[in-house]
Formats: C-alpha cells, structure tokens, sequence
C-alpha cells in the first residue's frame, strides 16, 4: 500500500467524531481569525455580470428533457450558469448582523469553494484572447485573471468553456480544526451539482475531466503562483460545459502550454493569521495524486411531476436548523420522488454510494431501517458485511430494502451529535461509500472524489425536497463509527461519510430577508 492511501487510511480514521471525542478542533470560535467569506484580486479587471432573475427558465420536473432549448454562448448566459450555481440566494439580517446565502450548500455556511472559468474569445473585454476569470458572487461578477492565445478551442464541441473548482480549506479549518477536509470535499460536491443543475436549466451539459492531475489544474488557475497567496487554495476538479457530452479522457496538452506562467491580480487576505494544523497539510497532500478513470455507465434521467420554475427551486434552498416534527409526515410518493433523484449516476460514472436510511414519518412506510443499494456490484458485498439478523426485504422501490423494523428516532438523533434534526423529520439517512476498494484500485485522490459524489447527493436533495415545498439539511456532525456499529460494519471496506435528513422545516420570521443583489 503507498504512501498516499496509508495517509488517507489515517487521516479519515484520525478525524472520526465518537460518544468519547469529537475530532480535534480550536474548541471556540477565534472571531479574531473569521475568514473573509469572499475571495477577490487585487489589481485585476472587473467584468459585471447582467442579472438572470427576470430570465424564464425551464420547469424544474422537465430539466432532464432532451427537448430543452439550447443556449448560445454569450456573457448573459454565462451569468445566468453563475448566478444560479454559485451566486448569492439572498442576504438573512438579524440582531445588526447580515450573512449571504447561496445557490449551494456548504457546511457551516462558510463556502470554502471557488470557481473559476476558461473561456474562449467571447467577450469584448477578451480582445480576442482567450482567458481566465475568477467569479466573485458578492457582487456578481468576473476579475480577469490572464488573457492567452490558444489552439485548444478546436478539440472541442463550438459553444464549450471550462469551469474550474477550487477549494481555501482554511475557511473550514477555522471553526472545525482537522475534520475540516472532509467538509470542504462535500462542499465541492455540492458546487458541483450545482453547476450540473444550472447548466441543463440552459441546455447544457458538464463533464468532470479525469485526464487532467491536481497539479496541472493548479497551473490551470493560477494556485501554483504561490506569491500571489496568502492562505493556500487547492484544485478540485476541472470540468467541460458544452452543448455537447465529452470525453473525460480530453487532451488538455494545448491549454497547458499556452496558459501565461504569470497571473493579473494579488489574492486578498482573509485573515490576519491562521491555525497550522500539521494532518490538513498532509491530506491535502496525499488526495492531490492522479486521477484513475473510473467505469462509465449511463447517466440517469428521472420523470418527475409538474412543479416551480427552476430557478425558483434553486433560489429557495436553504439549510433548516429547526424541523416540525407534527407536519413532517409525507406522502410514499413524494418519499419515492426524493429517492429516485438520487438512484443512479448523475455523472456517467460508477456509483459508489447507497443511503442508510431512517423512515420516521412516511405513509405506506414502517418505521425501521432501510437501504437504498446505488450500484448493483456492492449489494452483496453489503449483506455480507453488515447484521446477520437484517432482512433485506424487498419494497415497492428498486433496489430500495427493508433491514431492520424498529422505531430509531432516538438512536439516529445521537449518532448526529444529538441534534434533532436527524430524529424530527420524515427520514435521515447515512451515505454509506465503497470505501477501502476504491481508494486502494484507484489511489489516494478517490477520497475527494467519494466526497464529491454524496455533496452532490446532497445537493440533489437540497432542490428535490425544495421542489416539493419540504425541507433539506446536510449534517456533518455525526458519530463515525457509532452509525457503522449500527450497520454492523467491523472494517473499512464500507465508510458513512455524509448525513443528510428531510422534513418539514421551521422558519424563523425573526430573520429578515432582503434581495441578493440590488
């Protein structure tokens, strides 16, 4: 076993929260150190983007017809892409304090996730060049960060850009201590179905680039320029957004020996210091090795009945804190709607993971544990590791199975750190990964990778229960191995890596609300 995987092996070990010991972190918040929550460049143009609120988009039912209307490629389509992905949702005010809230979700609010875009000779500003821009959802716009010529363009489909994802761990850090990686990787997730949701408002399509390394996209955007930081910023993942569906395996040879080696723009600070936490470094370090491709399957598309405008739905989501246990029964096909956005692939690849499910207010259902088996080759695999005593009865759901009859409203509350939100909703769930075999056949980066597909899970969640006027919360806060006795797991072969719960949320009318952008 290499380095790299042992690192991993150690680090999700290492930040597990138990009944004896959360994870190590600062234990208080140093307001003296809050992160600035948003990034800019000194020094650099500014490019303001036209406001989509009064653009008709799609209904939200119909966003995986093939019969959606393709956008051209122009600045009022690119806003709309940003607005809607990674934009700013609205501003809450309360007690003289005001805090944004966006398209996608992240942990803690604390958005840890950039995005950035390479763009052909579109714009004006570009003067033929093509270029690097860096999004700033304050105030919605773009900072051009390098201008080039380049041949790239030709390889792919007219009409198709790239976006970047990056990640300021240090953002997390700063509240949650070593655990911290782990969140900024769901949010990443997050961000990126977020893009996935807001391109095929526009009849486009993303596809997550396997053939390109960490470091390589950190060329890509400028990170490898060190001087130009003072907190770090890391690559994710880099995609395509395209009319068109393309490979992941796209020679990316052209746009690395064009790309300037020097940037326009100084990264502004976002604290007046930093916490050094020794086990960050080295994570970050050990999931920054080469992608492995992994298999392509078909992409999902799920039928789902007439609802908001799209844009509706994802300027609507929002994080509940408070969930109304006596109106959060629902309806066995609203339970199947939610389930069947998340059933199979939203990216062309291979699942990885299956939702452990808690039913407490669900019509036609029993309370108990069930499972919902993402991907065919681990379900025995599943049966095999988890209790003897579970039944695996089939339901009216695919693929979708009973364990265990039992009321665990008390026991799934605990192991989310004892918050209620897990217990007082219609359901919560544990994403349950093919954990250990994947990180051992495809290295030490599959690790962000597992986290990028339950964030996107959740993501999907977020908007299907939106959809549905019901509510939505990711939890990270959970008792690792306290879920994984539950399930009977005794190794690693299979990890829960996300919680997430759905129900009817209270909102609190104390919390003022005002436009996002005026």
């Amino acid at each position: 076993m290499n380095k790299s995987i042992n690192m991993v092996f150690e680090y999700h070990e290492t930040t597990k929260h138990s009944q004896h010991r959360y994870a190590s972190s600062l234990g208080y918040m140093d307001w003296s150190t809050q992160p600035e929550p948003f990034r800019t460049y000194h020094g650099t143009q500014m490019l303001s983007l036209p406001l989509a609120l009064k653009n008709t988009t799609p209904p939200y039912s119909l966003l995986d017809s093939d019969d959606l209307p393709l956008a051209p490629l122009l600045l009022e389509s690119i806003s709309q892409l940003l607005q809607f992905s990674m934009g700013i949702a609205a501003w809450k005010i309360s007690g003289g304090s005001s805090w944004a809230v966006r398209c996608n979700a992240s942990s803690g609010n604390l958005h840890p996730t950039e995005s950035y875009l390479i763009l052909p000779p579109i714009l004006l500003e570009q003067e033929g060049k093509s270029a690097v821009f860096h999004y700033t959802p304050k105030n919605h716009g773009l900072e051009m960060l390098a201008q080039f010529e380049t041949p790239f363009w030709k390889e792919l489909p007219k009409g198709s850009f790239l976006v970047g994802l990056s990640s300021i761990v240090w953002r997390e850090v700063w509240k949650y201590g070593e655990r911290a990686f782990r969140y900024t990787q769901l949010d990443a997730g997050h961000a990126w179905q977020a893009f996935v949701v807001s391109a095929k408002m526009l009849g486009w399509k993303i596809t997550r680039l396997e053939s390109i390394s960490d470091e390589e996209i950190n060329f890509i955007l400028g990170f490898s320029q060190k001087e130009r930081f003072f907190e770090s910023e890391i690559a994710d993942m880099l995609f395509v957004v395209s009319p068109e569906q393309v490979k992941t395996s796209l020679s990316l040879n052209a746009l690395l020996k064009n790309i300037p080696q020097k940037f326009e723009g100084i990264a502004n600070k976002l604290s007046p210091s930093m916490q050094n936490w020794e086990i960050i470094a080295e994570i970050e370090k050990a999931t920054a090795s080469p992608q492995i491709p992994q298999k392509d399957v078909p992409k999902s598309k799920v039928v789902k009945s007439a609802t908001k405008e799209s844009k509706e739905v994802v300027l609507n989501r929002r994080s509940i804190h408070v969930m109304q246990k006596e109106f959060s029964l629902i309806t066995k096909e609203q339970f199947h709607t939610l389930l069947k956005s998340v059933m199979y692939s939203q990216d062309g690849k291979e699942n990885a993971t299956h939702l452990a499910v808690f039913i407490n207010r669900v019509k036609e259902y029993e309370s108990g544990l069930y499972m919902l088996v993402r991907n065919e080759r681990d379900k025995n695999a599943l049966i095999a590791q988890t209790h003897a005593y579970f039944e695996w009865k089939e339901t009216q759901l695919e693929n979708f199975y009973l364990l265990q009859k039992e009321d665990f409203k008390i026991l799934s509350k605990a192991i989310s750190c004892t918050q209620d939100i897990a217990s007082d909703g219609a359901f919560s769930l544990g994403m349950v990964c093919n954990f250990s075999q994947q990180i051992q056949i495809h290295g030490g980066h599959r690790y962000k990778e597992l986290y990028w597909e339950c964030g996107a899970i959740g993501q999907q969640l977020y908007l299907e229960a939106t959809s549905m006027e019901l509510s939505g919360t990711g939890i990270g806060c959970f008792l690792d191995d306290m879920m994984h006795n539950l399930l009977g797991l005794k190794d690693n072969q299979f990890q829960v890596l996300y919680h997430f719960t759905v129900g009817h949320g209270y909102v609190d009318n104390r919390i003022l609300s005002k436009p996002a952008y005026e």
